[in-house]
């Protein structure tokens, strides 16, 4: 059974244990959920439509029922992608039932597809609240908080180099500092230049060692060819990132 079946499933058990309901036939055939669970039951997106949709367009549906056919519904809308109308349906359920976390949950999830961080996070912390146990909502919080951090942590350099522009001297440098695609270049050199020297360092002090020299050697240059006829910057730089990523894919 597909993932969206079974999380629409574990919504519906949710539900009718939150309300004790009976799938007893109504004695209304428009108003009878069971051909809607039935059609969740068997996975047939095409029968939830048509059964569901049903109690959910009929004003006499009693509520536990319409809640259970929006539930299954937006799981259709989901596996279709269409992430808005899906939630529009979660957001209906929640209307009518505010208590329930596995919905606040699912509505999240929605929202971190949607590339809705903030809103994901909001309604993961919901359902945290309502279920402190409840284990996918506070997997789901922890994994975008982290998320969100490393991102704010990106924004905070980007378009930075990796060393200190308030300090620079060199014309290289002042340079870097001034053109955002340098910046995030030689941040880039950086960061590379540094994951190969910590894994030789690992197994190879002597390795680790010459690899430094490598990049003292590669700035010295830099910063001397700077400014002389023929000397391209840009091109240097994209060339000293080549071969360290070369280095670490080896």
């Amino acid at each position: 059974m597909r993932r969206g079946a079974i999380v629409v499933l574990s919504l519906l058990v949710a539900l009718a244990s939150a309300h004790a309901i009976s799938v007893e036939p109504a004695t209304d055939p428009r108003l009878d959920p069971a051909p809607c669970l039935a059609a969740v039951a068997t996975s047939d997106d095409e029968k939830i439509m048509a059964a569901c949709g049903a109690l959910i367009d009929n004003d006499k549906t009693a509520k536990p029922d319409r809640l259970k056919a929006l539930i299954a519904r937006a799981g259709v809308f989901e596996r279709r992608n269409e992430i808005d109308r899906a939630i529009g349906d979660l957001d209906t359920v929640l209307q009518l039932a505010p208590q329930l976390a596995d919905s606040f949950n699912a509505r999240g999830e929605l929202w971190r597809k949607k590339g809705e961080r903030p809103k994901a996070l909001q309604d993961f912390a919901a359902a945290l609240k309502l279920d402190p146990a409840h284990a996918a909502a506070r997997a789901n919080f922890r994994s975008l908080a982290l998320e969100l951090e490393r991102q704010g942590a990106l924004l905070a350099v980007i378009n930075k180099p990796s060393f200190n522009c308030a300090a620079a001297r060199r014309a290289a440098e002042k340079a870097i500092c001034a053109s955002p695609e340098l910046a995030n270049l030689d941040r880039e050199i950086d960061a590379a230049n540094r994951r190969v020297v910590e894994r030789a360092a690992i197994t190879d002090a002597r390795a680790a060692h010459v690899l430094r020299r490598e990049q003292e050697n590669y700035l010295a240059q830099r910063n001397a060819a700077f400014g002389r006829t023929g000397f391209d910057l840009v091109k240097t730089m994209r060339e000293r990132l080549d071969h360290l990523l070369a280095l670490e894919r080896q």
